[in-house]
């Protein structure tokens, strides 16, 4: 069975082209929906997905209807690849696993994409690295400066209580009680 799916970014728009170009390519039940690519949560895409089966072949008008970037595409295409169907691009001739060509295609693609995790993780590795040497602190900022710390540390010595501490500094209680935890574990 050919499945069609059809969507466009916004309320606006139509999808009047779409829906003509894939009945005209046969699809016997088109799946629509108005929202964006960037979405990864698309209702309608899903709902064609699970009710993929062996043997039915997915159609879109073009490529970027269905995904926004390589590792959308390759998720979509393990989908429809576990479900043993396959997928057309009825824009993109070189979009078609129902050919070998096509899975070449989209297998090159794949390894292309997972190259291009390893450098981006490569690069964030080596800039975090050089980042740290030069000092830069990664994670949230601190919610006491080095003299605050001070001061609640002696204070709470003093006696004052946590909460008292808390509201005067506007921070949580447990920032109190965590910072009381690293000073008593610094003096053992």
């Amino acid at each position: 069975m050919k499945l069609g799916y059809a969507r466009v970014s916004t309320a606006d728009q139509s999808l009047d082209v779409q829906l003509a170009a894939l009945k005209k390519s046969g699809c016997q039940r088109i799946f629509r929906e108005k929202v964006s690519g960037m979405q990864r949560e698309r209702t309608e895409l899903q709902r064609l997905l699970d009710q993929l089966r062996a043997g039915d072949t997915l159609l879109v008008w073009r490529l970027d209807r269905l995904a926004r970037s390589t590792r959308d595409l390759l998720d979509i295409m393990e989908a429809i690849h576990g479900a043993e169907a396959s997928f057309r691009s009825l824009s993109e001739p070189w979009a078609d696993t129902t050919t070998h060509a096509g899975k070449m295609i989209l297998t090159v693609f794949a390894g292309i994409a997972e190259f291009e995790r390893d450098l981006i993780r490569e690069r964030t590795g080596v800039g975090r690295t050089a980042a740290k040497a030069k000092g830069v602190r990664f994670g949230r900022p601190k919610k006491l400066s080095v003299e605050q710390r001070a001061l609640v540390l002696r204070l709470l010595r003093e006696g004052k209580s946590v909460g008292e501490l808390a509201k005067t500094f506007r921070v949580h209680a447990t920032t109190i009680y965590r910072l009381a935890a690293t000073e008593a574990s610094l003096r053992a």
